[in-house]
């Protein structure tokens, strides 16, 4: 799961004078990830007092973490104009230059934001900080050097020590990270977000029930603080997904602590969105369509419900409305599409072109190829979700298909199931082409499934199937001298497994097949030699017609 942007910038506090009240309480909306709420409160400041350049710097912080950047850069621009603390206003346009990777731009705005700061100010040096993690291209390098600038001035500021432990645990400091968190709960136990993202840095270490333990203490001392529930249910969809055999129950506990997130903060579309992400990880498409519907009621506009709805009526069957709502979204160039996207449209093309008696309507097929096609070319590990769609196809027979699905991941040896995928990339254009007339025969489909079965016995040298589909492959092309040799090697390997493997019926009927195939094999060119191997398979089937007939036809 992609990590939720620390958005707890807005916690710092002036070190010289207290804040207005209305200001502290959209902070603490903020950290409570309350997000319209938070809005409302700043934009009801501005509107009273037009002068608070901090205001309208925090209100376009929260626009820019939501990726709505044109309202972020209009709210910077006018605090600009404000009387009061408008040199904040320059970070985040400095946090915009490092969005557009103008690393220059960026320093020239930050050093416009210090340019007038106290001999003891440390404000804008935090800020600065969480502008350069909190940007789409993320500095941590920086950050620390900046955020450490802040912390020679006071030493025990709690907001720059969790500023600073976000820092290193970007950088994948995570020793670092812990001490400053610690440091920063220390010295400011009301900071709750210090206290969780102690028990972040064990969920990242995969020490699951140890970071449900260190978020179950920040509950214990404030059950309403609504963003531990999100990293609880993180928690436990992570320890799901690592450890099989604890999905059912813990993915149950995932969905009711995001239900519990959720109830804490104010439901605005940004919260329904972050749960209908969560919602596609965990597979719970049946919540997510209703969410989505919930989410057309409250914001008829907003582009990303139709990815939701697409997601979720493809895997509920209903595959003409994902395919109007994914293509819906996806048309629109200002969308940020995902591989995923094109995945699924790819998906619900070709399941309304491939009926379940095996009719395929090609025009509907390759159009979903092309999408998947797209999918993989923005993300190369896309492949991986292709398997289980491409067996689907296969238990149809509609090999051809299946096999261009494979065909898609046969040669990324960097997909988890690049094995599993080959195996089935060889056996579907096998099957494809094993009923065929001799003249309808497609050599070069037959090729590449022989090709495809040599990377499984390099991946995999034990796995013996490989041989004996090679020697089915070779049969079809009538290589006699393949054929020979890869039926042999699957005896031999097999042989060497003893009598037990010898006895199971599933493997005296490929035995008997291999024998066959070879002395068919031999027919024309060693009698002797095929009269053999027939006679072999009559010692494992006495009653074998064809070996029998074989034999009399070449005495």
């Amino acid at each position: 799961m992609n990590k939720f942007k620390i958005f707890s910038l807005a916690l710092v506090a002036s070190a010289s004078v207290a804040k207005a009240q209305d200001i502290n309480q959209a902070k603490k909306a903020i950290d409570a990830e309350q997000f319209d709420k938070a809005k409302s409160l700043l934009k009801s400041i501005i509107k009273a007092k037009p002068s608070d350049g901090e205001a309208n710097f925090v209100l376009g912080n929260i626009y820019l973490n939501q990726a709505i950047v044109d309202s972020a850069k209009i709210y910077y621009l006018n605090g600009l104009e404000a009387a009061d603390k408008k040199n904040l206003n320059y970070i985040g346009l400095g946090q915009l230059d490092l969005d557009a990777k103008n690393a220059a731009a960026a320093k020239a705005n930050f050093d416009l934001a210090a340019k007038d700061m106290k001999r003891k100010d440390v404000n804008e040096f935090i800020y600065i900080g969480r502008a350069y993690m909190n940007s789409t291209n993320p500095d941590y390098t920086n950050a620390v050097a900046v955020l450490k600038r802040a912390l020679l001035i006071e030493p025990q500021n709690a907001t720059a020590l969790l500023a600073i432990g976000d820092a290193y645990h970007g950088a994948n400091n995570q020793n670092d990270a812990y001490k400053s968190y610690r440091d920063a709960f220390t010295a400011d136990p009301t900071l709750l977000r210090a206290k969780m993202q102690l028990g972040v840095l064990l969920k990242g270490a995969k020490s699951y029930e140890e970071a449900i333990k260190a978020f179950n203490e920040v509950i214990a001392i404030d059950a309403n603080y609504g963003p531990v529930y999100r990293e609880l249910a993180e928690t436990y969809y992570k320890w799901a997904r690592n450890k099989p055999s604890t999905q059912q129950v813990n993915y149950q506990k995932a969905i009711s602590n995001y239900e519990k997130y959720l109830s804490l903060t104010d439901r605005s579309i940004d919260s329904r969105m972050r749960h209908a992400d969560f919602l596609i990880l965990v597979k719970d498409y049946k919540a997510l369509e209703a969410e989505a519907n919930k989410m057309i009621e409250l914001d008829k506009v907003n582009p990303r419900i139709f990815r939701y709805l697409g997601y979720s009526a493809y895997e509920n069957g209903n595959v003409d409305i994902a395919i109007k709502s994914l293509e819906d979204y996806v048309k629109v160039p200002t969308n940020k599409v995902i591989a995923k996207d094109y995945l699924y449209l790819g998906f619900a093309k070709i399941k309304k072109g491939t009926a379940a008696d095996g009719v395929v309507d090609a025009a509907a097929f390759d159009a979903g190829l092309a999408d998947i096609k797209k999918a993989v070319a923005m993300e190369p590990l896309a492949v991986e979700d292709l398997g289980d769609f491409g067996k689907e196809l296969f238990t149809k027979k509609q090999y051809n298909q299946a096999a261009a699905l494979y065909e898609l991941s046969a040669n990324n040896t960097e997909s988890k199931n690049y094995l599993n995928d080959n195996v089935y990339y060889g056996i579907s254009l096998y099957y494809a082409n094993a009923n065929k007339e001799k003249t309808a025969i497609d050599a070069a489909a037959l090729a590449k499934a022989d090709a495809a079965f040599d990377r499984v016995l390099v991946a995999s040298p034990t796995y013996d199937e490989a041989y004996l589909y090679k020697g089915r492959i070779n049969n079809l092309l009538e290589k006699d001298d393949l054929i020979i040799k890869n039926y042999q090697e699957y005896i031999n390997r097999t042989s060497a497994k003893g009598a037990e493997e010898l006895a199971k019926p599933a493997t005296v009927k490929k035995i008997v097949e291999s024998y066959n195939s070879i002395a068919a094999s031999y027919a024309n060119t060693d009698k002797a030699k095929a009269v053999e191997y027939f006679n072999k398979t009559l010692v494992l089937d006495p009653t074998n017609a064809y070996a029998t007939q074989s034999i009399k036809a070449l005495k």
